[in-house]
């Protein structure tokens, strides 16, 4: 991994800090996962999850609702269905 991949991971890992620590375990996770092979387009699915509020994405992981963005909602559920570490 290059010394810029490096830098957009460590960038990336601060953004998914949000206070709670299941919602951080999960985006770690995936990027842990998922984000070395993910395509461009996945990557930007990711980054537009991330500027969402933290209530609205806790309600998505637990379930409780669907992300009316279809995109948004396959993603969650990706996510969720990744191995715990």
């Amino acid at each position: 991994m290059s010394d810029t991949d490096e830098t957009e991971l460590r960038r990336l890992r601060w953004r998914c800090r949000r206070g709670m620590r299941e919602l951080d375990q999960l985006f770690e996770r995936w990027l842990d996962h998922a984000w070395p092979q993910a395509s461009d387009a996945e990557r930007g699915v990711f980054l537009r999850l991330l500027d969402c509020e933290d209530d609205r994405l806790w309600h998505w992981f637990m379930g409780h609702e669907a992300a009316t963005d279809a995109e948004l909602d396959a993603l969650v559920q990706r996510i969720r269905a990744l191995p715990p570490r």
